[in-house]
């Protein structure tokens, strides 16, 4: 990867931090990491925690102060670190009870000169803004849906500057059977959370959303798109719609059973370090 695309990967995962801040988010960055967090949206997508290089002497501190960030608001995050993951960062991670998910997270960046080609076998437009009820039922829980159809409808409607949403719809036989939403931050576009409803799986709505994003530029035109694979189908998949891999992450996890609570720090011991001592008065 020369510099080039580096600043396009970087802007890229800035362009997703932008996305769950305009959805009522937040991200704080302390040494090492940046802890992307929405406290009303308890999904791993929207709470994680960018790792950016601890070194092994401040990992203890880094985690225990990331963790009680999470823990105190109930929420589970997950731990991206880039490949390879060194190995105090694993060790630490796996003694807070962290397990790494079986497939990497892949980063791609459309490939510049790519073919443009429209979707095959569904309608695919953007969504209305009376839809908004309609783009939203395709996430989050019923709990969370409220909440996230209103930051949906607010980041839609009043973007801030350098920014500009566009949820997307694929329809088959009059009924819409996927969606996804594209967000632009000045110049790098993410295509986010693409979700087909069960029944109409394995049939290429989702392939089809993608495509229309690609040719039709909704969120304008001059961007670099990004999009996550998460399995290794869905990254071949998606080179064969254009797209070419950049980075990867290991993605380490709770189990589902895990206690939210930081471990102990066990038996006290002495001091590590001790203030000098003052210098003998003068005779």
């Amino acid at each position: 990867m020369d510099r080039d695309d580096s600043l396009e990967v970087e802007a890229a995962l800035d362009s997703e931090r932008q996305f769950v801040l305009t959805l009522g988010g937040l991200a704080l960055e302390v040494a090492g990491a940046t802890l992307v967090t929405h406290e009303r949206i308890p999904a791993a997508r929207f709470n994680f925690v960018q790792e950016l290089g601890v070194g092994p002497e401040r990992q203890t501190a880094f985690f225990e102060r990331a963790l009680d960030h999470y823990f105190q608001r109930a929420l589970r995050p997950t731990f991206r670190v880039p490949l390879p993951v060194p190995g105090h960062v694993d060790a630490g991670l796996r003694r807070f009870g962290f397990r790494p998910r079986a497939s990497p997270l892949v980063l791609l960046l459309d490939r510049p000169g790519m073919e443009r080609t429209s979707p095959e076998s569904h309608e695919v437009r953007e969504a209305g803004r009376d839809e908004v009820d309609l783009v939203a039922s395709f996430w989050t829980a019923e709990r969370e849906r409220p909440e996230f159809r209103a930051a949906l409808e607010v980041a839609w409607r009043h973007p801030n500057p350098h920014e500009r949403l566009a949820p997307l719809l694929a329809f088959r036989n009059g009924e819409a059977v996927a969606a996804a939403i594209v967000y632009r931050y000045r110049s790098s576009a993410g295509i986010h959370a693409v979700a087909t409803r069960p029944s109409a799986r394995g049939q290429g709505a989702a392939s089809d959303v993608v495509r229309y994003a690609l040719g039709t530029d909704p969120v304008g035109k001059g961007v670099r798109y990004s999009i996550f694979a998460d399995t290794p189908r869905l990254e071949e998949r998606l080179r064969s719609l254009g797209f070419a891999p950049e980075r990867s992450f290991v993605e380490f996890e709770l189990p589902a059973d895990a206690v939210l609570a930081i471990p102990p720090p066990g038996p006290a011991g002495p001091p590590n370090w001790r203030p000098p001592r003052a210098p003998p008065s003068p005779p």
